[in-house]
């Protein structure tokens, strides 16, 4: 019996690979599938030419979420503004590989934050965001969630880097202990700052941990100024592999995640122009690109989803 579990194991294990990846031959249904379900998805329904500060758990997720509408809200006349809340410093996998080192250490770990925020610039540059208009927090990658939890009057440390206070050159705020209490404060300080008319964040409904404490924090700071209805919503972490197929189909249409089916989304649809700047925007993060590149390419689709939270049902 053993010889032939294997052997379906193994035609499950490649059928799952194409369902993944999903050659040309696929892609058509793919299309149609697509194209029904997005369709019916109301078009982006706010002004563009506004004031947007999106926040990104770590880069790359500028250009993953809303490299398209970063674009489309400066050609409008509006400004952009991108804060960082991490480096992404805790990746150890991405600097074993671009170290070459099977278990890199906290100094590998910090050199791979420096990289990270240059990256993020030049991405910033691609998409047409000015350098004055960048925030780099510099909080530990995969620590966001202890410190808005059991961290927040007591400084995390973290395991990958060391550290237990912001220590990256051109971070917002230099030496601010890793705690909630100093992101807070950070996060007001940018909001004053930026007087956005409409913040982006990520969902509370994404995966990564990093991404869910940045969710909690906006809902939890635009509540306090009574602006929840200038909050809105973007997915990176989806589940079930999305978004499927993985690598570079621009044809394609972006369907919502599974994790957030439930979410009112609007589809912002871009141009083949839009597309293609978005896609060197993420080429941009070099060292994300050499791991995840598949995964990442795979946003680089005929639109871009977003949410907002929904008004409480009413008694």
């Amino acid at each position: 019996m053993r010889p032939r579990v294997l052997v379906w194991a193994l035609v499950l294990v490649g059928l799952l690979a194409l369902f993944i990846n999903a050659p040309w031959l696929f892609q058509q249904g793919y299309a149609w599938y697509y194209r029904g379900r997005v369709g019916k998805l109301p078009p982006y329904a706010d002004p563009l030419k506004v004031r947007l500060l999106v926040l990104a758990p770590h880069p790359d997720d500028e250009s993953l979420a809303a490299g398209g509408l970063v674009q489309r809200v400066l050609a409008a006349g509006g400004e952009v503004f991108l804060a960082w809340m991490t480096l992404g410093d805790g990746f150890q996998w991405d600097a074993a590989l671009l170290d070459r080192r099977v278990r890199p250490g906290p100094e590998d770990l910090r050199h791979l934050a420096l990289r990270r925020l240059e990256e993020a610039k030049a991405a910033a540059r691609v998409l047409g965001v000015p350098e004055d208009h960048l925030y780099f927090l510099g909080y530990p990658d995969r620590g966001l969630l202890h410190m808005f939890l059991e961290n927040f009057y007591i400084p995390y440390r973290s395991p990958a880097t060391h550290l237990d206070r912001v220590a990256y050159p051109g971070a917002f705020h230099p030496g601010a202990p890793y705690t909630g209490e100093a992101w807070e404060e950070d996060l007001k300080r940018v909001l004053a700052e930026v007087k956005p008319d409409l913040v982006l964040s990520p969902a509370p409904e994404d995966a990564h941990v990093d991404h869910r404490a940045t969710a909690y924090m906006a809902l939890r700071l635009m509540g306090e100024r009574g602006a929840l209805d200038r909050l809105r919503f973007y997915i990176v972490h989806g589940g079930l592999e999305w978004p499927l197929p993985k690598g570079l189909h621009p044809a394609l249409y972006l369907e919502p995640p599974p994790r957030g089916r439930h979410l009112p989304w609007w589809r912002l649809d871009l141009t083949p122009e839009e597309e293609e700047r978005k896609l060197q925007a993420l080429r941009a993060h070099r060292s994300q690109m050499e791991l995840l590149g598949r995964f990442m390419e795979a946003f680089v689709r005929r639109n871009e989803l977003f949410s907002r939270p929904e008004a409480p049902a009413s008694p």
